[in-house]
């Protein structure tokens, strides 16, 4: 069995639990006929689970406390059974001494951003660009640890292969989206900085957000402002915007594989890597870290948007940069890896 240990919440996101859904995926299209029978999902509370079942997928509420992992142990048993299975954990709050009692149940694998600490498992995921192999070779010295790194690993969905994009004349439509929890509303005050009268914006209000209602009072006052809610044809949706302001994170890839040009900043320390990246390499405008100096982030945001505005040369640079740096097939290679070999 192939088991998938994530969350998304309000506070969190849905961004961990959406990577793990897109591996899950091209593990079931991808696996041969009599391998996994089961891919099951291990969440802590019942949000959680509903979005996974909408994705077509079994899942187990654990009704546990995310943050502690630990105490979802006693319960792992009536799920798990026998260690004969794979497991694939995406958290955050993991410790050594739960990963650790995991490998009792199969194979473990740890979705790890932060390239700081070695953990007791069998495999590393980290497919960001700035993932650092000798890094990661100095965590793990004995080579005992399968490590998938780098840019062949991003996991993106199908709709993210082969798209055909044109980087517009003027920029008539913006994608502005800050993740799916942003209990801080700084999608509006984002927006609040770069809003003109003749662009509509297009806003990714997560279904976690606690916002949701006050964007769509927002929306019904302004004609420019379109609001979405659990898009499934995000691809199509990027298409048609000519340029996107979004925090870090795995929309940071999906903008780079259809050739969106965009602005990014980072509102949590898990997301500064990408951004920085990203602005060090000339690959996307980075505006900064909001959640270190917000005023200083929201007038750098305005700044790139006003110059990318004006300029489609500067965005045609930005998007040919950015579709050099992801080629869609991350989830299928990672599905052959979780499967070993046999997809």
């Amino acid at each position: 069995m192939f088991i998938v240990r994530a969350d998304g919440n309000a506070k969190i996101g849905a961004g961990h639990l959406m990577r793990c859904l897109t591996i899950g995926d091209a593990v079931r299209r991808n696996a041969g006929a009599d391998w996994y029978q089961e891919i099951l999902f291990l969440c802590a509370d019942e949000d959680s689970v509903a979005l996974v079942e909408r994705h077509g997928f079994r899942a187990g509420v654990l009704h546990t406390d995310y943050r502690q992992p630990e105490t979802e142990l006693a319960v792992w048993d009536s799920w798990a059974g026998a260690g004969s299975n794979t497991i694939l954990a995406d958290s955050y709050y993991v410790t050594d001494d739960y990963l650790s009692a995991l490998s009792r149940y199969g194979t473990v694998y740890l979705m790890d951003d932060m390239q700081r600490h070695a953990y007791p498992v069998d495999g590393i995921i980290n497919y960001n660009l700035f993932a650092d192999r000798a890094v990661y070779e100095s965590l793990y010295p004995a080579g005992n640890v399968r490590l998938c790194l780098g840019g062949d690993y991003i996991p993106l969905r199908e709709q993210f292969r082969g798209v055909s994009y044109r980087v517009g004349d003027a920029v008539q439509n913006v994608l502005l989206t800050t993740g799916g929890g942003d209990a801080d509303n700084i999608a509006g005050a984002v927006l609040d900085g770069i809003y003109r009268q003749d662009i509509v914006y297009h806003v990714l209000v997560g279904r976690f957000s606690p916002h949701f209602g006050s964007w769509q009072e927002r929306a019904r006052k302004a004609q420019n402002i379109r609001i979405y809610f659990d898009v499934q044809d995000m691809a199509g949706l990027m298409c048609q915007c000519d340029l996107a302001v979004s925090a870090g994170g795995s929309t940071l890839y999906e903008l780079a594989a259809v050739g969106v040009p965009f602005v990014c900043f980072s509102y949590a320390e898990n997301q500064e890597a990408l951004v920085e990246y990203l602005g060090d390499t000339q690959a996307a405008c980075s505006a900064g870290a909001w959640h270190r100096d917000a005023a200083d982030t929201q007038e750098r945001l305005r700044l790139h948007f006003e110059q990318l505005c004006a300029s489609h040369s500067l965005r045609q640079q930005y998007s040919d940069r950015e579709r050099k740096l992801v080629d869609g097939q991350g989830a299928c290679r990672l599905a052959r890896i979780l499967c070993g070999g046999n997809v």
